[in-house]
C-alpha cells in the first residue's frame, strides 16, 4: 500500500509543478523575474542563458528534499523524486526538443507539434507583456488542430 501513496505523491506533484509553474512564468516571469526571464526570449549567445536560474533553483530545492526524507523514504523525499521527474520532464520537452539546444529531436506526433506551436507562439512576444501559452505540458487545444 505504502508504493501506491509514494507513486500518488510523485504523480500529484509533478502534476502541481505544472500548475505552479504556469503560474511562476505567467506572474513572476513575465511580471518582477523578467530581468532574469528575458533571456530566454532574446537569442541565445552560448548553451547557457540567465534564464536557466529557475531550474537550478528547482533543481536545489528538489535534491534538499531528497536528501532530507532521504532516511525514512518519507514523502519529502517522493516530493523531491517528483520535482526531479518534472525537471527531466522540463528539460527533454522544453529544452531538447522545443529549442533543440542538443539537436536531435524530431517528431510528427500530433501532441508534441502542438505544444511546440504554442511555445513558438509564446516566444512570438519578446517582451514582458502580450505573451500567451505559459505551460509546459498544457497548451490550448487550437494548437493541436
Amino acid at each position: 500500500m505504502q508504493i501506491l501513496i509514494n507513486i500518488a505523491i510523485v504523480l500529484a506533484t509533478i502534476i502541481v509543478m505544472e500548475l505552479l509553474s504556469w503560474a511562476m512564468h505567467k506572474y513572476l516571469f513575465h511580471g518582477p523575474l523578467w530581468f532574469i526571464h528575458k533571456t530566454h526570449h532574446q537569442q541565445r549567445h552560448g548553451f547557457f542563458e540567465w534564464n536557466d536560474i529557475f531550474s537550478l533553483g528547482f533543481g536545489v530545492l528538489a535534491l534538499c528534499l531528497l536528501w532530507i526524507g532521504h532516511k525514512d523514504l518519507n514523502y519529502k523525499f517522493w516530493v523531491g523524486a517528483g520535482i526531479s521527474i518534472y525537471g527531466i520532464i522540463y528539460f527533454i520537452f522544453h529544452d531538447w526538443f522545443i529549442h533543440n539546444r542538443l539537436k536531435a529531436f524530431r517528431s510528427n506526433n500530433k501532441y508534441l507539434k502542438g505544444i511546440r506551436r504554442a511555445h513558438k507562439i509564446h516566444h512570438k512576444s519578446t517582451k514582458k507583456e502580450d505573451s500567451e501559452e505559459f505551460g509546459l505540458l498544457v497548451a490550448s487545444k487550437k494548437y493541436f488542430k
